[in-house]
């Protein structure tokens, strides 16, 4: 058998973490994807994966291997490219995930701004507050806010996004200003999705983590939703500081309990083809990477 193919499925198995998701991605039967892993193993003498009735890991020798592979198809790629007089415009459908409001505030011009440069690239946006797969999902890049698990996909780093406890100024006329977070007890919580719990809240408490348990008055599907409660002088929420921050330096809301807020959660830029991915990914990357690294910053001034 092609040893390119042989190399292109493993691969595949490897990124997808089974031999069935390598199978739906390449469009190969299981018994396909284990004759091909199996012919690879036997020519190589050496055990890339291990395999169990519920799970595929890879070996030691099966992730260098696997490392060393996805160089090689890159370059394959790059020479296909180059071949076909592809290799110096970015062109073709590049999709972009990223949180819904984070998007459409903060990636949309990026997007726009990248369409502009490349006149034969189309961009899919996917805006959604979940974490797609990208290799499951036909995902090139994603942005993320929050901790990443481990995983094939490679990050790079743009910067964080602080997640404050905020109300109106109203509001903590009429009711105090927390100190502690033992003082939320006596106060209207507004609880919203995303990176927050509905009934607990996580602070740090001199450099240690803890827990806060809430009896929230009212709870939101939506952190917008919340926001616009707290922006009422209904109460105090806590959301990622990118959706208050022009409330915050218009005077409508103010942050609260600061020295007892978390680590700043991390933004990175997620993609899956290392550091030889496509052009038209590349360019994106790059482009992102440089706005994405100013717009922070200038969020948290």
């Amino acid at each position: 058998m092609d040893r390119f193919h042989l190399i292109d499925v493993f691969v595949a198995v490897v990124d997808c973490q089974g031999l069935a998701g390598a199978g739906r991605k390449l469009g190969l039967s299981p018994p396909a994807v284990t004759r091909a892993i199996n012919e690879l193993e036997a020519h190589l003498g050496v055990r890339l994966l291990t395999r169990t009735t519920r799970a595929v890991r890879v070996t030691e020798a099966g992730a260098r291997y696997a490392e060393d592979c996805r160089s090689i198809l890159a370059h394959l790629r790059e020479a296909d490219d180059s071949a076909g007089g592809l290799h110096d415009a970015p062109r073709g459908l590049l999709t972009v995930s990223a949180p819904v409001v984070f998007g459409a505030w903060h990636v949309t011009p990026i997007v726009t701004e990248f369409l502009d440069r490349h006149a034969e690239v189309n961009v899919s946006c996917w805006f959604m507050d979940r974490n797609v797969n990208l290799l499951e999902e036909g995902v090139d890049v994603a942005v993320r806010i929050g901790h990443l698990p481990d995983s094939s996909m490679r990050a790079i780093g743009v910067g964080s996004m602080r997640l404050p406890c905020c109300a109106s100024p109203g509001y903590l006329a009429r009711h105090g200003v927390p100190q502690t977070p033992e003082d939320l007890a006596s106060h209207v919580v507004i609880a919203a999705a995303g990176p927050t719990s509905a009934t607990e809240w996580r602070v740090l408490d001199r450099g240690l983590p803890r827990t806060i348990k809430l009896h929230p008055r009212l709870t939101c599907t939506t952190s917008e939703t919340a926001i616009s409660a707290a922006l009422a002088g209904f109460g105090i929420t806590k959301v990622l500081y990118y959706k208050i921050a022009a409330d915050q330096r218009e005077g409508r809301l103010t942050t609260i309990l600061q020295d007892f807020e978390t680590e700043p959660l991390p933004v990175t830029v997620l993609h899956r083809e290392g550091r030889h991915a496509s052009r038209k990914a590349r360019a994106f990357i790059d482009l992102a990477v440089e706005r994405l690294r100013a717009t922070l910053e200038s969020i948290h001034g």
